[in-house]
Parts: C-alpha cells; structure tokens; sequence
C-alpha cells in the first residue's frame, strides 16, 4: 500500500512526505513546481520508498497516466490532497490562478480517486473558507459562509465537491480546515516576507496594514500531529476540523518586532494604513479548536511561542 502527496514540494507536502516515510510507508508524491521547490525534497529524493513526478494536476491525463501505473504496482490506499496556490493576492488578481491551482487540482484528484478506486483523501482547507465573520467565534458548523478571497472561495468549493464524492464514490474523507501554519521550509508567509525585506534593507522594514491584523499562528510540526491524530480516530464518513493553537492569537506588529530582533535590532518599522494587508485578507478571527481538543489533542505551543521558533528557524535555513 501507498500514499499519494499532491504538491509534495511544497511547506506542508514535504514536511507530510518526510513523516510517512519515517513511519515506513511508500509516498508517491506530485508537484507541478510553480511554488514548491525541488530542494525542499533534497533529505528524502533518494528514500527508496519515494517517488517523485513533476506534474501539472490541472493536466488529467497526465497525472492519471503517472498515477496509474504506480497504482498497478502497488496500490493507493490514501491521497493527501496539499496541492493549492498559496498566494492570495495572486488569486485575487487573476482568479484562474485559484480555479485551475486551488479548485481544479482538487476536481482532477477525485476523479482520478473514482477511475482507480482509491477509497480515501485527506484536504488540506482553510480557516479562509470562512470569510470575514467579526467577533464571532469560528466552529465548524458555523454558517452560511462567505468566502472574500478567490482561494478560500475555491478551497470551501472543493470541500463541497469531496462532500459529494463522498455520497458517490470514496469511503471516507477528512477534511483541515488550516489557520496560518510556520516553520520550515517556508515558501510564503508573513515570516518569510519580513525576513525576506530586511535580508534587502536591513535599515527599514515595511508592512503592509497598521500592525494590528491579529491570527492565530501554528508550527507546521504541530499541524501534521494533528492531521495524523485526526486520521487515527475519526471514523466518520466526513470529520472536517479546524486545527490551530488554543489561544487569541498575535498581531502582525508583533511578528514584526520580533523579526526585527532577531534578524536587524537597528531596522525602523513603518506600518501602512487600515487593518487590512491586501485585498481578500481578514484581518482578525477568532478560531475555535474546540472539537479538535473534544478528541484529544492538544497543541504545545501558543502562537508566540510558534512565532518566534519560526523566526529563528527560517533565519538559520538562510544563512
């Protein structure tokens, strides 16, 4: 039995590639590159157990023609579905970047799971699924929801499409709806952008929005405990589960003042103007994890803690 990672390049599928194979099972693993990188696979491309194709997902035949002939090998017993665009203000000024990379990807995967029978998909969504809902707090269940990004738009549409592959043909789906996850390899993020921006003038770091933009943050070490937990003892036929930290969150004037300790103390912080860092961003949520702690786990770090690991990890991966 095997596992198929799409966007297996990428900050999460390389980090979900590397656990499996740890816990000794055979990763098949797709990535077209446009944001994944190949050297975010370097410590694993020569694992006997895994096996790598640079591939367009939004081109089915391809992608069937390469997954065919592994499963006919050895079979697919699960997908974990990571492949997405990760760059919300690109989404938002050309939408076919989030239909073709955030909604078709998830299309194709499950029509391929019906061609071959692969009974199980794992999502990864997102807490954008949700829209700008304001001082309320963020359950599972709440609703109608209102999307304001392209790609939370096109991520809540492939919740819905898995919903109904479930009704046709796959046996069980789980669905992460994620907050804002760090660590390393990071390939996008506040983070990354702060470090990124000083690493060019160590004298002056610009942000966008006034600083008090407030989220919850989670080191991706803790998201795939999570995800593993979740798949180990929910047995429904859907579970679909926020995952974060148990906390309020940071500002993003927080992050910035940290990033700026630890990578240029001298740096002057000019903030923009209104709460907002781009068209399609929101600006503050208040996420409840209450169903994920309801089973049994528990995160270790709050979102400071996750903050500032993040930071100094991102900054030794640079230098």
């Amino acid at each position: 039995m095997s596992i198929l990672i799409t966007g297996v390049a990428g900050f999460i599928g390389s980090n979900l590639a590397e656990k499996f194979l740890k816990q000794g099972k055979k990763v098949l693993g797709v990535d077209n590159l446009s944001r994944g990188k190949i050297s975010n696979l370097s410590f694993i491309l020569n694992d006997k157990n895994f096996i790598f194709s640079e591939i367009n997902i939004c081109n089915y035949e391809e992608f069937k023609n390469f997954i065919t002939i592994q499963h006919s090998l050895e079979q697919v017993e699960e997908v974990w579905h990571m492949a997405a665009n990760s760059d919300i203000p690109a989404g938002i000024a050309n939408a076919e970047i989030d239909l073709n990379d955030t909604f078709l990807t998830t299309f194709n995967t499950l029509q391929l799971m019906k061609e071959l029978r692969i009974p199980n998909i794992a999502f990864a969504s997102s807490s954008a699924v949700y829209g700008n809902i304001l001082d309320t707090k963020l359950f599972e269940d709440i609703g109608p929801l209102f999307p304001i990004s392209n790609y939370g738009a096109m991520k809540l549409a492939s919740e819905v499409a898995i919903s109904a592959s479930v009704e046709s043909h796959l046996e069980k789906a789980f669905i992460f709806r994620f907050p804002n996850v760090i660590g390393v390899p990071a390939t996008h993020g506040v983070i990354l952008d702060f470090i990124n921006k000083l690493n060019e003038n160590p004298q002056l770091l610009n942000v966008l929005g006034d600083g008090t933009q407030q989220k919850t943050y989670l080191h991706v070490d803790e998201l795939i405990d999570a995800m593993f937990y979740i798949r180990n003892y929910c047995s429904n036929r859907i579970n679909y589960f926020n995952i974060g930290a148990n906390d309020d969150g940071v500002t993003v004037k927080f992050i910035a003042e940290e990033v700026v300790k630890i990578i240029s103390p001298n740096a002057k912080i000019n903030y923009g103007i209104g709460n907002k860092g781009w068209v399609g961003d929101v600006p503050k949520f208040n996420y409840s994890v209450d169903k994920l702690l309801s089973i049994g786990w528990r995160p270790i770090l709050n979102s400071h803690d996750s903050v500032k690991k993040a930071i100094l990890q991102i900054f030794k991966e640079q230098k």
